[in-house]
C-alpha cells in the first residue's frame, strides 16, 4: 500500500482558515443571527473571497456548521454514557455532555426559523436518537422509567425539552450556565423519575463529570 502523500503547505493553511471560519461564524452567528458572509469574513481577518471559496454561499456555510455541530453532537452522547448501565445515569451523563456543544450551537434555532435546518438536524441526528430511545425503553422495562407514552413518543418529548430550553436560553428566559443541569433534571422528571431523585443524580453526574474534565 503507497503510503498517504502529506498535506501541502497551501492545503493546510486552507484547513486551517476553512476551520477559522467556522469557528468565527458560529461565534458572529450566535451573536447575530443575521450576519452576513461579509461580517463573518471581517470577524475571521480574511477577505470575502476566501469564505467564498470554501462556502459558496451562506446556506453552504450553515449547512457546514450543522454538520460539525451533529458530530460534536455524537461524541459527546457516546462519550457521556459511556460505560453506564444504568438507564438514569446513562441519560444524565449523555445530556449533561451534549449540552455542552447544544450550548454553542443553540443559534441554529435562531436559524431553524428561516430554513430547513431544525429538520436537517433531525435527520442527521438519527443515531443518537435511536440510541436514546433503546435506553429509555430499558428504563421503562425496568421500572426506572414511567410514562405512558409510547417509547417513541417519549423519544419526541425529551428531545422537545431540549430545543425548548436552547430556545429559552437563547431568549434571555434561562441562564447558559445553570440550563444544562436544569435540562437534565427536566428530562429524568418528565421521565417519571421523582424530583429529589432526579436532582441528586444529575448533581452526583455533574461533579464527576467536572472532576474528570478538570
Amino acid at each position: 500500500m503507497n503510503p498517504r502523500p502529506a498535506s501541502s503547505p497551501s492545503s493546510a493553511r486552507a484547513d486551517a482558515n476553512r476551520r477559522r471560519i467556522l469557528d468565527v461564524a458560529v461565534t458572529e452567528l450566535l451573536r447575530d443571527p443575521d450576519a452576513s458572509m461579509d461580517q463573518i469574513a471581517r470577524a475571521a481577518g480574511v477577505v470575502r473571497r476566501t469564505v467564498y471559496g470554501h462556502f459558496p454561499s451562506r446556506d453552504a456555510l450553515i449547512d457546514a456548521i450543522v454538520e460539525r455541530a451533529v458530530e460534536a453532537v455524537e461524541t459527546a452522547h457516546a462519550a457521556g454514557r459511556e460505560g453506564i448501565d444504568d438507564p438514569a445515569e446513562a441519560v444524565a451523563g449523555s445530556l449533561l455532555a451534549v449540552w455542552q456543544v447544544a450550548d454553542r450551537y443553540r443559534l441554529l434555532l435562531s436559524l431553524s426559523h428561516r430554513s430547513v435546518t431544525m429538520g436537517s438536524i433531525r435527520e442527521r441526528l438519527g443515531c443518537v436518537h435511536e440510541s436514546g430511545l433503546e435506553t429509555f425503553q430499558r428504563g421503562l422495562d425496568d421500572g426506572t422509567f414511567v410514562s405512558p407514552l409510547p417509547t417513541r413518543a417519549l423519544g419526541y418529548v425529551l428531545e422537545g425539552i431540549l430545543f425548548a430550553v436552547m430556545e429559552a436560553v437563547n431568549d434571555g428566559v434561562v441562564p447558559a450556565e445553570k440550563a444544562g443541569r436544569s435540562t437534565a433534571i427536566t428530562f429524568l422528571t418528565a421521565a417519571g423519575l421523582p424530583a429529589s431523585q432526579a436532582t441528586e443524580l444529575v448533581e452526583r453526574v455533574a461533579e464527576r463529570r467536572a472532576t474528570v474534565t478538570g
